[in-house]
């Protein structure tokens, strides 16, 4: 006679089918990403450490901790989002929509500035612009004879600038797959309707790419004020902060609690302009553009406008991507950055000790500690890419198989929470959860695995998406046939769906790995000089005047993720709309 057991676990298989798969992921996404947000929110009200709460925000400090940083980060935020939206914008227009030349050329170099990292750009900024205010070496300009104000040396100017070079590919890339779908038939009746342009534009292409606007504008603002390499690089030697360097400055010095009240108080102001972002999509729904009418590519003709437009666009696409490059292999090489292509030599690279240059400081291949960070940075890449991989795979299993229910529902808004959540901010977090022992468990801090699961938890949603994305393209009817033959769920995953999807999973898993080679925010408090990785060496040399070293460094990173992403484009293999003929 059936057991109780076997009698009801067939009814309750069928009300509740992979129970046990939702539940254990569920534990999964909990412990990997809202432990942490929960555990500094604990000890920011516990009775020994809410005073922090006031401290940063009604105290006589609480103007340099908190209001004058948030300041900064507001200004910095919509500046970088207004100015992301107009570049990106502009050049969407131009490759999507016009019979502007070599449009493919510049769709592919509008691209390419979210490859190279903020902290790249900022060097090649001060390299450039870099004046005496502070001391050390002078940029290229001063070099030349001209005098660099100190407002566009250091500051809010010169961050602004770097962030909306670093940011506007987001937008470009949003905006340029809106304006791809806008049907032409539409802008032709217009036309022959007598519509001039500027009505044309205000009255179908701008209402149709609001909601693209709005996310880039969203995704922007939210990167721009969690950013805290360009902030650190040009605002930090003149005291401007934001609130990313300020909780960056409050963990260094041990004033924990305050800076866990930084974090969450980052967290809300970048959470709550991506919510304002969704509320203002979400109010309209009259976007549709695509029907089942065939629709044709219908170019706007320049004209006259044609040469001027394209050098606009080609001098914008340079600056952001040639150039930076170019400067940072010529400061690697020169002895100096006021004389950037001149007297040029290996000894920052390959060079012995000599206590006549840079302080007896060696080449970086000659740097067992640089030696060993690149080692360090490669293997947490690539540990990252596989373990994001997997944990991306199981949750995206679940979300593309079992599409409803509260369990799947819980683990769809966890697994995309860290997408609202500063790099900066996620660390502190991993340092409240793991920096000390739990129970049997010891403290994590100083360890690989610590950085291997606070950037596992971080990047968990790119490799959702490209998990959901690969999934989707394999039958369940597959899966439930094997099912039915009585093959475990292990099996059945990586007997059928790996193998299918290993291009998709392979190209999601480079992108992983150079989000994470590239990071300094996210890893910038997890660094200990027994755990070295190239962005924060990078860093730590800028900072301490070794513009050289740092430059070098960066290009290997920028070599890195450069020729990841590269691979990873080509086996995903991605139609962009915007450069079809």
């Amino acid at each position: 006679m059936p057991s109780l057991s076997s009698r009801t676990a067939g009814p309750w298989r069928m009300q509740s089918p992979g129970l046990g798969l939702k539940l254990f992921v569920l534990i999964l996404v909990s412990g990997l990403i809202a432990a942490p947000l929960l555990k500094i929110f604990a000890i920011t009200v516990s009775p020994s450490a809410v005073t922090a709460w006031s401290d940063v925000l009604f105290s006589n400090l609480s103007r340099n901790l908190f209001w004058r940083p948030l300041t900064n980060t507001i200004i910095l935020g919509v500046g970088v989002a207004v100015g992301c939206v107009l570049i990106g914008g502009f050049l969407a227009w131009l490759v999507v929509m016009t019979d502007v030349p070599f449009r493919r050329t510049i769709g592919l170099l509008a691209t390419l500035p979210f490859m190279i990292p903020s902290f790249a750009t900022a060097l090649a900024w001060g390299s450039l612009f870099r004046n005496d205010r502070v001391g050390g070496q002078i940029g290229f300009l001063e070099g030349l004879g001209f005098s660099v104000p100190d407002w566009l040396a250091w500051g809010l100017v010169p961050t602004l600038v770097v962030l909306i070079a670093h940011y506007y590919s987001l937008a470009f890339t949003v905006i340029a797959a809106a304006l791809a779908t806008i049907n032409s038939d539409l802008v032709e009746a217009a036309q022959m309707a007598g519509a001039r342009r500027r009505r044309i534009f205000l009255g179908i292409i701008l209402p149709v790419a609001l909601p693209a606007l709005v996310a880039g504008a969203s995704l922007t603002f939210a990167g721009a004020v969690s950013n805290f390499a360009a902030p650190a690089l040009l605002g930090l030697p003149v005291r401007m902060q934001t609130l990313a360097t300020r909780l960056y400055g409050m963990i260094e010095i041990g004033q924990v609690e305050r800076g866990y009240v930084l974090a969450i108080l980052l967290i809300i102001v970048s959470a709550l302009f991506l919510w304002l972002g969704n509320k203002v999509i979400s109010g309209r729904r009259s976007y549709a553009t695509i029907t089942g009418k065939g629709g044709r590519a219908k170019r706007f003709t320049l004209g006259s406008a044609k040469l001027p437009l394209f050098l606009a666009a080609a001098v914008i696409c340079a600056a952001t991507t040639i150039v930076p490059v170019i400067i940072l292999i010529a400061s690697s090489l020169a002895p100096s950055s006021s004389a950037l292509f001149s007297n040029w030599t290996l000894h920052y690279w390959f060079g012995a000790s000599d206590p006549t240059i840079a302080r007896g400081q060696a080449g970086i291949w000659n740097n067992p500690f640089i030696v060993s960070a690149s080692g360090i940075t490669v293997g947490l890449g690539l540990a990252v890419a596989l373990t994001a991989s997997v944990v991306g795979l199981l949750i995206a299993f679940v979300l593309a198989r079992f599409r409803s229910g509260p369990l799947v529902a819980v683990i769809n808004q966890l697994s995309f929470l860290p997408l609202l959540v500063p790099g900066i901010a996620f660390g502190a977090a991993y340092i409240a959860l793991l920096g000390a022992p739990i129970g049997p468990l010891p403290a994590l801090y100083g360890t690989f695995a610590l950085l291997v699961i606070a950037a596992t938890a971080y990047l968990v949603p790119f490799s959702v998406q490209t998990g959901r994305a690969v999934i989707q393209q394999v039958s369940g009817d597959l899966d439930e046939s094997a099912r039915m033959t009585g093959a475990s769920f292990v099996r059945r995953l990586m007997s059928i769906t790996v193998p299918l999807a290993a291009r998709g999973l392979a190209a999601g898993a480079l992108v992983v790995f150079v989000k994470i080679v590239r990071d300094l925010s996210l890893v910038v408090l997890l660094f200990t000089p027994t755990m070295p990785l190239l962005s924060v060496l990078a860093y730590r040399y800028a900072s301490d005047g070794y513009t050289q070293f740092a430059n070098a460094i960066t290009v290997v990173v920028l070599a890195i993720s450069i020729a990841a992403t590269l691979l990873a484009n080509r086996l995903q293999a991605k139609s962009q709309p915007w450069l079809q003929s």
